[in-house]
């Protein structure tokens, strides 16, 4: 019962973040970019070392760990050699506006199984739940961001578009509790856990560090890297410190 409160309180924290665009709206936008940018840095070094410092590690075996960290290492080499080699040549993409509705569908979608990723952890260690609930927090932060952001655009009051953003994210309670209450049935946790590596570093090489490729400025470019190594080291932290 005790893991079952854990799981339960985990997700309805991630599902709070949803609310998180109403502390956006008095920032202008060209503050509001710089902020979403910095954040955007720390999730995609959260989500690689969770997955390469936890989820991969305990999905194998732990004497596999120093293997996983050189791929993290080279993963880091590279976006530095692609932050300074990259030439600002190609033209200005014109924006894409995705339709309100089927952002909302995705993102309940995204966020259950965002749940299944949390109380599978939890089933296997708490120490890997709190670390894979605080890597799941830092790229939703963003995320919820942007899908406020979206909603508005989409024609949605912003009212609308929080409350309807936050049905969307409680999604998570219904995903957890899903594989809580089945968990006999679902294949074994090392397939989830690997499928919940997978996911992290999707969205960390495809979603964010795309973004952050955008900048130009070289010192806007470190602090990016900074932070992505901030990312990493809370990750590490944590599993010094919770194993």
């Amino acid at each position: 019962m005790s893991t079952l409160i854990l799981i339960l309180a985990s997700t309805f924290l991630v599902s709070t973040i949803s609310i998180i665009g109403i502390l956006f709206l008095v920032l202008r936008k060209k503050v509001l970019d710089k902020i979403l940018l910095m954040l955007v840095s720390f999730a995609s070094g959260s989500l690689l070392g969770g997955a390469f410092l936890h989820l991969i590690p305990e999905a194998l075996s732990p004497y596999d760990e120093i293997v996983f960290i050189v791929i993290l290492v080279g993963i880091l080499v590279f976006f530095l050699l692609e932050k300074s080699l990259w030439k600002h040549c190609h033209e200005k993409e014109c924006p894409v506006h995705p339709f309100a509705y089927l952002n909302l569908f995705g993102d309940g979608l995204h966020n259950f199984i965002d749940g299944m990723i949390i109380a599978a952890s939890f089933l296997v260690s708490i120490p890997l739940g709190s670390a894979t609930t605080i890597a799941v927090i830092s790229h939703e932060v963003p995320q919820e961001i942007g899908d406020f952001g979206i909603l508005v655009y989409g024609g949605l009051s912003k009212r609308k578009a929080l409350f309807y953003n936050f049905l969307t994210a409680i999604t998570a309670i219904a995903g957890a509790t899903f594989t809580y209450a089945f968990y006999e049935f679902i294949p074994k946790m090392a397939y989830l856990l690997a499928f919940a590596a997978g996911s992290f570093i999707y969205i960390a090489t495809t979603d964010l560090i795309p973004e952050m490729r955008k900048e130009r400025k070289l010192t806007v470019s470190f602090a990016q890297f900074i932070l992505l190594l901030a990312g990493i080291m809370l990750m590490w932290l944590l599993k010094t410190i919770l194993d």
